[in-house]
């Protein structure tokens, strides 16, 4: 798997959302500041509720920048079934019968793209199903707890 190319298809979403994000916060801050949005009486929030929104969207875009900086300088590197699971590892999982692929980035989590005919979702250390994956080996099982619920994502591949 070319992970270059990988990381050039995220890029790209990346940036189509961003681009998105920027004219949604445009739209945003002109309902926020328009006279429509101008409280009527104490309980009119439109135009708050509108500035509230633009600041997450603005929050939004900002790590996305982040993300987009992480992988201009990102360090990849190729992974072999006796290798344990570190940034920059692509990984095919298996969970009850379905077949996942996941990228393990610092930043970035819940990204998905389409590569190469696969669905490769970005999963940072952070979260359980990265926190479980990290360290594991080809033949390895990653298990993720979730109060009663338990997930076990056997690991077919890494790159």
């Amino acid at each position: 798997m070319d992970k270059k190319k990988l990381i050039e298809a995220i890029r790209t979403q990346l940036v189509a959302d961003m681009t998105a994000l920027k004219e949604a916060v445009k739209a945003t801050i002109d309902a926020a500041t328009n006279e429509e949005s101008k409280a009527e009486n104490e309980y009119d929030t439109r135009g708050l509720e509108a500035s509230y929104l633009a600041r997450g969207q603005a929050k939004r875009i900002a790590d996305i920048e982040e993300v987009l900086l992480l992988l201009k300088h990102l360090s990849v590197r190729d992974f072999g079934p006796n290798d344990g699971i570190s940034s920059s590892a692509v990984i095919e999982v298996e969970h009850n019968g379905k077949t996942s692929f996941f990228f393990i980035l610092a930043k970035g989590g819940g990204v998905s793209v389409q590569f190469e005919g696969k669905t490769i979702q970005v999963v940072t250390p952070n979260s359980p199903l990265g926190e479980a994956l990290l360290d594991q080996k080809v033949g390895g099982v990653a298990v993720v707890e979730n109060g009663p619920q338990v997930r076990e994502y056997d690991i077919i591949n890494i790159w």
